[in-house]
């Protein structure tokens, strides 16, 4: 379960940025998850496509998924602070919080590769450009496909790193990587895009009632 937790976050967590025209509203992205192991995708299919809501206003985004194997899970992030929080309901581990931040170990930049492809996919009407990204976590090789438009001006954890070699923010990528000993593909999809006005109360970092903090070994 925790490496599950662990996938799905880090679906949730590779978004971009970008200095473009919409700097804030709410993106609404699709997750279809497969497998080429029969047990692990009958697991994958209870699932379903997963949903993700990401509001977003200048430095700031909070980030909602929900899912009947994983539970609710927001991600809150301040990239002025370089602080993050994520609440996770989960059904066996119940309501936790974690605080982290968004500083990300030159040892682990040093694991990813970034690699401007050239195709070009319009997604939504924006005219995206192909990264390919490789990356070892764990001993694991994580691959990924990755879309991006700089139409959008959206702030988080991962490629505000490597901004330098992975311009804009990604609608669409597919990630591969082996779980288990089963390869795991993810496509993530962005389905609609809103350019509106956000309360900073979206973007707050106090404790939810009722989560307790989880210890990190």
């Amino acid at each position: 379960m925790k490496k599950t937790i662990l996938l799905v976050a880090l679906v949730i967590g590779f978004l971009g940025y970008s200095q473009g025209d919409i700097k804030e509203g709410v993106i609404t992205t699709t997750q279809k998850m497969s497998s080429d192991n029969e047990q692990m995708n009958a697991q994958i299919s209870m699932m379903g496509d997963m949903i993700t809501t990401t509001y977003f206003k200048g430095d700031k985004s909070r980030t909602e998924i929900s899912s009947p194997m994983t539970g609710d899970m927001i991600v809150v992030t301040d990239g002025s602070t370089k602080e993050m929080i994520t609440f996770m309901n989960n059904p066996m581990l119940g309501k936790k919080y974690m605080k982290s931040t968004m500083e990300i170990p030159q040892e682990d930049m040093d694991k990813v590769t970034i690699e401007k492809g050239d195709a070009t996919k319009t997604v939504l009407g924006y005219k995206c450009q192909q990264y390919f990204i490789t990356a070892n976590m764990e001993g694991k090789t994580m691959e990924m496909e990755v879309y991006t438009t700089e139409a959008i001006n959206a702030y988080s954890q991962q490629t505000t790193a490597y901004n330098s070699k992975l311009k804009g923010f990604p609608l669409y990528t597919t990630m591969t990587m082996n779980q288990m000993g089963a390869n795991i593909t993810v496509v993530s999809e962005v389905t609609d895009i809103k350019k509106q006005a956000l309360s900073d109360d979206k973007f707050s970092m106090a404790i939810l009632e009722g989560y307790d903090e989880m210890k990190q070994n």
